[in-house]
């Protein structure tokens, strides 16, 4: 059996179990949901119900980290186009905070019965389609350097500070007494999920993004079969569990505003495809010693915290005009960058596999 498969299914039972240890409503991972937590606790934004320091992220970032370093596949590199793509991290987050979730949550709201979440898909494919026109019309960021070795570790060390703010719970940091940031695994079931998934995730490639992307652009299927094994898993854990809820009204945190969840997916596929990944993979690359994805992950971070300062991010009340207005913003953005950022120098087929090398 293929790795990528393996990994899903493990990702798949992870997810589940993690909910019923105490996180949210089908939010068992959510890279997108868990980093606006994490700038909520920070203090870079204020809205109460989503502050928490979530160890997930954490053990995603030093899993990947302890992996690569002991397979000897840390190598710092990074100055690619890095302010784009702090703003083009930026915009992924916003569209994902309207549709409420990034693409693993959305594979894992579909396997609990949330017929949004299908919606949702449907635009993250387009938005994947969309981005691979400037692939084939030959986008790119640019190449990547050699870089000091100990800017590699900048992250993976914030990531244990982070812990260690969770273990003291300083002052400074913010927690939230109810709503999505109050629900939360014990912290060492959720540390140990984390570091489980980064290195998993670190060994097979895992992307949402680019499985679809590969399906579409060179009919390769490896990455896809591992988000269908991750909701084949989560699929029959909710049934088993009753977590099962099919429909599209009174799903958790959640609405069922069809357009605006299909237009917010959109601009995070599209967004990721020029990124090279989704959140979860810059997550990973980011152990990896990626600066790139160590700037792109800092815009994901932003995006949260601008989208809850501005009231862009949606509820279960639903998508707010401010949100609608920030998603087309994004639109023009992406088209911006995608029109802008194409070199002359290469042929068609060398552009487009430089695109793709995430």
């Amino acid at each position: 059996m293929p790795l990528i498969i393996i990994v899903g299914a493990i990702v798949g039972a992870l997810s589940v179990l993690l909910v019923l240890a105490g996180n949210p409503a089908n939010m068992g991972v959510c890279v997108a949901c868990f980093l606006r937590d994490i700038a909520g606790g920070l203090g870079f934004h204020r809205a109460g119900v989503v502050q928490y320091l979530r160890p997930e992220i954490a053990g995603f970032v030093l899993g990947a980290f302890g992996i690569a370093v002991s397979k000897k596949e840390f190598k710092v590199t990074g100055g690619s186009s890095p302010v784009i793509r702090f703003v083009l991290g930026m915009f992924v987050m916003i569209g994902a905070l309207v549709f409420l979730g990034c693409p693993l949550r959305m594979v894992l709201r579909l396997a609990a019965g949330d017929l949004n979440a299908l919606v949702g898909l449907v635009g993250f494919a387009a938005g994947i389609l969309v981005g691979i026109q400037f692939l084939k019309r030959g986008f790119s960021l640019g190449r990547s350097h050699a870089q000091e070795k100990v800017n590699g570790y900048i992250l993976p060390i914030m990531a244990a500070v982070l812990l260690l703010f969770l273990a003291i719970r300083p002052a400074f940091i913010f927690f939230s007494q109810s709503g999505p940031g109050a629900a939360a695994a014990p912290v060492l079931v959720a540390l140990a999920a984390g570091l489980i998934v980064g290195v998993l995730a670190q060994r097979s490639r895992l992307c949402m993004v680019g499985g679809i992307r590969d399906a579409m652009l060179i009919k390769d299927y490896y990455l896809l079969s591992g988000f269908v094994s991750i909701f084949v898993v989560a699929l029959i854990g909710n049934l088993i569990f009753g977590q099962f809820n099919l429909g599209f009204e009174g799903q958790p945190i959640a609405h069922n505003d069809g357009l605006w969840n299909f237009l917010g997916m959109l601009l995070a596929g599209w967004g990721s495809v020029l990124l090279g990944g989704c959140p979860l993979r810059q997550l990973i690359l980011s152990g990896e010693g990626n600066l790139d994805s160590v700037i792109t992950v800092f815009g994901l971070l932003a995006g949260a915290a601008v989208a809850h300062n501005f009231g862009l991010a949606s509820s279960a009340a639903g998508v707010t005009a401010n949100g609608k207005v920030a998603v087309l913003i994004g639109f023009v953005v992406m088209a911006a960058v995608g029109a802008l950022s194409r070199p002359v120098i290469l042929g068609k087929s060398q552009r487009v596999e430089k695109s793709v090398t995430a």
